[in-house]
Order: structure tokens, then sequence, then C-alpha cells
């Protein structure tokens, strides 16, 4: 594949043909923010908070779906850049809850990171807010969508999992929200609550549920460790605070994204000290189960105790 030379904020830059200005400005150390973009799952370009000025062009174009030219000139914090990006966060804020003191994300928040670093005290608009009712329909999964920027990095990390597709965007124009099928609490849907996207949500839309009120971002430390249940060898984050294990959480973007619930409550089982009792769906409704249940190990244990009983026969 050919490569292309271009110049990223006066700094030339050479990538293969095909490449994106925003992988090219991070292959070059260029900082570009982003909520929707997902390198795992690229090509959306919903939240425009990537654009740059590119001289020929007609609007500011969003790097992340802006493929490379060959003697391209890009600006990536030109006045009228920063100014759009300022414009997109005060927008976003004009309709989120202020309530980053007692967030889950709290010091984890990409939309709070991009304010301060734009220096976006508080939203100049004003008018209709949402009031959507806390989805705390299930053990493991926090849903306020009041908190949700519509980034769909959720939707598309669910829809890369052949055969699961479990949410989507629904309604339209202001009302437009992320929802099951049927827009069923969360609890009630298909869900089988891999927390893949819990993982990939760039604000607190979505927490886990285990985790909540045990600790501030900054005070954990996340060591990843791979599930060996299976041969997909999904990999997840122990979550450890003043040397103790406090929950397991899913692994941010890249290889290895966790498949199904079974995994982390293994490793939830195997590290921490007090693991809560699982909770498995039954008839449509969570009721505690054992962990052998949770794990799929009843057939094997039930096979073990008739084997020994056959034995001291």
């Amino acid at each position: 594949m050919p490569n292309v030379t271009l110049t990223i904020d006066g700094k030339q830059v050479t990538v293969p043909a095909g490449t994106t200005v925003l992988e090219a400005a991070r292959s070059a150390g260029i900082f570009i923010p982003t909520l929707c973009h997902d390198p795992a799952i690229p090509g959306f370009g919903a939240c425009r908070l990537c654009v740059v000025e590119i001289p020929g062009m007609r609007n500011l174009p969003a790097s992340c779906v802006t493929t490379v030219a060959e003697g391209m000139v890009v600006y990536t914090a030109s006045e009228a850049v920063i100014e759009a990006r300022r414009t997109i966060i005060d927008l976003l804020l004009a309709n989120h809850p202020q309530d980053c003191l007692t967030c889950e994300k709290n010091g984890d928040c990409r939309l709070q990171d991009y304010a301060f670093m734009y220096g976006v005290r508080q939203t100049s608009f004003h008018g209709e807010r949402k009031n959507y009712p806390l989805d705390d329909s299930n053990p493991y999964i926090i849903r306020d969508q009041n908190k949700c920027i519509l980034c769909g990095k959720c939707v598309r990390t669910c829809q890369a999992v052949p055969g699961r597709s479990v949410i989507d965007f629904g309604y339209r124009g202001f009302n437009t929200r992320v929802v099951t099928a049927m827009d069923v609490p969360l609890g009630e849907s298909e869900c089988v609550y891999c927390a893949r996207c819990v993982a990939v949500c760039p604000v607190g839309a979505l927490t886990y549920k285990p985790m909540a009120g045990k600790g501030r971002t900054w005070e954990i430390e996340k060591k990843t460790v791979t599930c060996t249940f299976c041969e997909n060898g999904c990999t997840f984050d122990l979550n450890i605070k003043n040397g103790k294990v406090i929950g397991i959480t899913a692994k941010e973007p890249g290889p290895g994204r966790p498949l199904c619930l079974k995994g982390r409550l293994g490793l939830e089982l195997l590290y921490v000290d007090e693991p809560l009792t699982p909770m498995l769906k039954k008839d449509g409704q969570f009721v505690p189960v054992s962990w052998a249940e949770a794990l799929g190990l009843e057939g094997v244990l039930s096979r073990i105790k008739e084997l020994e009983g056959k034995k001291q026969a």
C-alpha cells in the first residue's frame, strides 16, 4: 500500500493510504479529543468533537472519518477548531446532569476532562431538559440515560458480537436515546451483562452496580487478568484499593473484550475477598443462585459426585 505525506500542525507525517486524519495525528503524537471514536469499531463520526481545519474543505471535517490525502494540510488547534469544540461541549452540557461530585465516573469522564481542557464551566444554552428514570432493573449494570451523550459506543460494541445487538438508537430528534427491543428496562431485555458497553462508555451513563460507592477512580489501581473459563481469552481488570481487590470490571477497548457474564463472576469468586451473591435470570426475574450454577459447573459437580458414589460402592 502506498504511503501518503501530509502536514499536521506544521509537522510532516507519512502514513499508509487510507489512514484517517485522526490516526495520522495520533501516530505523530498530536492530540485530538474524541468521544464517539473507538479504535476497534471506527468510522462513526457522531460527536464531531474531533473536528479539524483543512484548507480547501468547506466545513470543519471530523478527523475520525476523513481520509488523508497527499499534500493535505491539517490544523488541529486553530481558532475555528477550538471554538467549534467549545460549542459542542457547551451543547452537551446543556442537557447533562451537573452531579460530578457524586457521579461514579468522576475523574474518569471524558466530557468532564474536555470541559476542563477547553474552559467550559457551564452551559450557555437553556431550555427543555430530559428527565428519564434511573434503570436499576438488574444486579450488574446501572443505566442513567440522563447522562447519555448519544456517542453510540455502547450500541456499536454490542452489535459487534454476533447474535447480540441488544441495544440500538430509538425515537428521533430531542427524544433520541439508546433503547432495548420494545424499550423495556435492561433487566427485562436479552442482555447477558458482559459489560462491554460499560467499558466503552465515556461518561456516567453506564456504571457497574457491584462497584458503586466502593472507591473513587483515583483511589483504584487496575491490573489486567485473562479469563480462563473458555478459549476466548477475554481480559478483565482487577480493581484494587488499599491492596485489596474490590471488584472486577471489563477491560477497556482492545483485544479480548468480554463476551459473557461468567468470566467476570468467576474472576470475582477467585479474587474478591467477599464476592456478592451471583444473580441469574429465571422466568424473567433475577434470583440468587449458587456459584456452581452461575459458573455453569452444576453438571460437572453432579458428575463428580456420581463417580465418587460409584467408586465407594
